[in-house]
This record gives structure tokens, sequence and C-alpha cells, in this order.
């Protein structure tokens, strides 16, 4: 099992910044990828960035070149950094850590999940 804890949400303007954290604990020799999700209000969740364990970022259009994704190992940490922050990022973000083989998930585990929310 893998535990997941978020943190760093909270309220800011838009053109601000929030740095989000989410330290992972367990048995997490296995996970090879990590990511963060976002799900607005009414909306899908959606996958917003990922890093694979060598450090290779993935982003989705909405987000490039606003967020930068990175982790730690050594702690066991993934942060999403997001700068010039819009309304439309307002979301509850979930961080993921996934075994994945040849592309498909195999397993993954969730984190409870941190507000942001961006006022315009």
């Amino acid at each position: 099992q893998v535990q997941l804890v978020e943190s760093g949400g909270g309220l800011v303007q838009a053109g601000g910044s929030l740095r989000l954290s989410c330290a992972a604990s367990g048995i997490i020799f296995s996970i090879n990828r990590m990511a963060w999700y976002r799900q607005a209000l009414g909306k899908q969740r959606e996958l917003v960035a990922s890093i694979t364990s060598g450090g290779i970022p993935n982003y989705a259009d909405s987000v490039k070149g606003r967020f930068t994704i990175s982790r730690d190992n050594a702690k066991n940490t993934m942060y999403l950094q997001m700068n010039s922050l819009k309304s439309e990022d307002t979301a509850v973000y979930y961080c993921n850590a996934a075994r994945m083989e040849k592309g498909t998930v195999l397993d993954d585990y969730w984190g409870q999940g941190t507000q942001v929310t961006v006022s315009s």
C-alpha cells in the first residue's frame, strides 16, 4: 500500500502562485510514475502533470509554461509549482502514484485532495 498526503492548497488571486506538495509513504519502491490531477466542480477529473521515476515531466496543454512538476526522491515527495494562476485553475488537486508497465496502469493510489481556489 502507498499513502499520499497533499498540502499547499489555498486561496490566491489571479496571477499569483501556489506550491503543492505530495508526501508518499508505504511500499513505494514499485511506483514509477507520479502525477497531479484536478477536478473542478461539475467536471471530470483531468491530468495536470506527471513525472516518471527518472524525472521526465509531462504537462497538460492548459498548464504548460505556468506549472512545474518535480520530485525529491530522497524525501519521497512530489511538488507542483503553479504560477500565473487563472480562475479556471480552481479545482481540487489530487496526487496520484502509479505502477505502470508499457503504458498501462497496474496499480495506482490517490491522495485525499487539496482545494485550490483562484479569485479573479
